[in-house]
């Protein structure tokens, strides 16, 4: 499973000066965000390159075994529950390619913000997290930190001071908005510069979020 290169979608001038890899939720594709990227109010939008790639087709155990879009398997969302952790570790290795190929494209990994939605936006902590270059930020949106426990001993030095952006609907029936508290809480307690946002709605995005994610990619990519 994804042995070629993740299949994605692109948005971006014809010279590019910053990245923005954005991973998309559980059973949609690369397609969700697309829409979003005129309405962050970048002032210079033709300067970000943003990607949207499709996570391979696999069975997920939450959802009874079919087969859909994810990035790995879900067994459960209580506390508690075990986390796969080899499909967490095999897709970050897909998304490290993607940065690797910005770096080709001549994007520096301090030029980059890795995003994500949901199962997207755990797998963009996890990536980033224990990526060994320096990102300009990570981006989590109505999300969890999978393998919390693991971080400490986990987590690269390059990446202890990035940027990372949280938010989380006080109403979300799929991921609890606990989940993002402990989430933000368990970063911050290692000393992640974590700035937190939530919204009066539920597993979706909100234009005060889009706007809030906008200012926010405009600090950290100096746009």
């Amino acid at each position: 499973m994804a042995e070629q290169p993740l299949e994605t979608v692109e948005t971006a001038g014809p010279a590019p000066e910053c990245s923005v890899i954005w991973l998309h939720g559980l059973g949609v594709s690369g397609h969700d965000f697309e829409p979003i990227v005129p309405q962050l109010g970048l002032p210079s939008p033709e300067l970000v390159r943003f990607v949207f790639p499709h996570a391979p087709s696999q069975p997920v155990t939450l959802n009874g075994g079919l087969s859909m879009p994810a990035w790995y398997d879900i067994y459960g969302l209580s506390a508690g529950t075990p986390q796969d952790e080899p499909g967490l570790d095999a897709a970050a290795g897909w998304i490290e390619a993607l940065i690797q190929r910005e770096i080709a494209r001549g994007i520096p990994p301090q030029r980059l913000v890795l995003a994500g939605f949901s199962q997207g936006g755990a797998l963009a902590l996890h990536t980033g997290l224990r990526y060994a270059e320096g990102l300009a930020g990570i981006m989590g949106l109505s999300t969890y930190l999978p393998l919390a426990d693991h971080l400490g001993q986990a987590r690269a030095a390059a990446n202890r001071d990035t940027p990372i952006f949280l938010a989380h609907g006080h109403h979300d029936p799929v991921l609890a908005y606990r989940l993002g508290t402990d989430s933000r809480d368990a970063l911050e307690a290692l000393g992640y510069p974590v700035e937190w946002r939530d919204y009066p709605m539920e597993h979706q995005v909100c234009m005060e979020e889009i706007a809030d994610i906008g200012a926010w990619l405009r600090r950290v990519l100096a746009l």
